[in-house]
């Protein structure tokens, strides 16, 4: 039976790898017990050996699970989420539980096969950069949740109890979000590494780039925060500097890939941002 609302919820993680070690470390913080956390892998066992012992809790193999939490977090690959979801469904087991998956990309019908076994189902998505060697504190972060009632009530509570904020998504926006969100951090890991690309042009090692690029790129965020987008936006494209630009663009057929990135962006933000002589820079972009 599903915890009331007085009760949190045991729960079970599926995949104990970067995601899922985070989540059961925050779960544990806001009061939830991990009843267990459920490898396919000897390699997934020993990563996640460090959060089981400090937790106390259960670590199991895929052939050996007993999933009796209340609620079953599977914290899979995304193209592994519908394989799992039909495999466990051969269990008679899921009357009364609660399943989320936290893929940003895939909806909670990829759990259909649980569903139809009874369990209540939704997709969990939190909006934060998991990666090796770091683990975020999921307080104040944002949680994409859609699916079924009685799921999205206990995801509901779960995020509350994180400190976090709750975003109801529909269905058919999750490809959209989850592109919005590469955006934020892989994509914006990429564009500071193609920077990297150009600083070697002008000399500099990859090391010595990032540690003089890091002011500037930590001020242009706090910008972005404090003032906005066109408040934080500065350099040749806002003055209208047809010419710097030329140059730039002269100077990074070197790096052609770069290039390609530079003249995207900035034709975005000729689109969205505020520019000064916005038609001749838009021939310089052309040419």
């Amino acid at each position: 039976m599903l915890p009331s609302m007085a009760a949190k919820a045991t729960v079970a993680i599926v995949g104990p790898g970067r995601l899922g070690t985070a989540l059961a470390l925050q779960l544990a913080r806001a009061g939830y017990r991990i009843s267990e956390m459920v490898s396919r892998t000897s390699a997934s066992a020993r990563r996640a050996r460090a959060v089981t012992q400090t937790l106390k809790t259960r670590s199991s193999h895929y052939q050996n699970m007993s999933l009796d939490a209340d609620l079953i977090w599977l914290c899979v690959p995304d193209r592994e989420i519908t394989v799992v979801a039909t495999e466990l469904a051969s269990l008679n087991i899921w009357k009364r539980k609660t399943v989320f998956h936290s893929s940003g990309a895939l909806d909670s019908d990829t759990l259909n096969a649980l569903r139809a076994r009874g369990a209540k189902v939704a997709s969990v998505h939190p909006l934060m950069t998991f990666v090796k060697g770091a683990v975020p504190n999921m307080k104040g972060i944002t949680f994409a949740i859609e699916g079924d009632a009685a799921a999205v009530r206990v995801a509901q509570r779960i995020v509350s109890d994180f400190g976090a904020r709750t975003f109801f998504i529909r269905k058919h926006h999750k490809p959209a979000y989850h592109a919005w969100s590469a955006f934020t951090s892989p994509l914006l890991v990429a564009a500071l590494v193609t920077a990297e690309q150009v600083a070697r042009s002008a000399g500099l090692k990859a090391a010595e780039a990032r540690r003089m690029m890091l002011p500037i790129v930590c001020q242009t965020l706090v910008n972005y925060a404090a003032l906005g987008p066109s408040e934080a936006f500065s350099g040749p494209l806002v003055r209208g500097d047809a010419e710097v630009v030329r140059k730039h663009l002269q100077a990074l057929k070197k790096v052609p890939q770069a290039r390609a990135v530079y003249v995207a962006l900035a034709r975005s933000a000729l689109r969205h941002l505020p520019a000064e002589n916005r038609r001749q820079l838009e021939k310089v972009l052309k040419t």
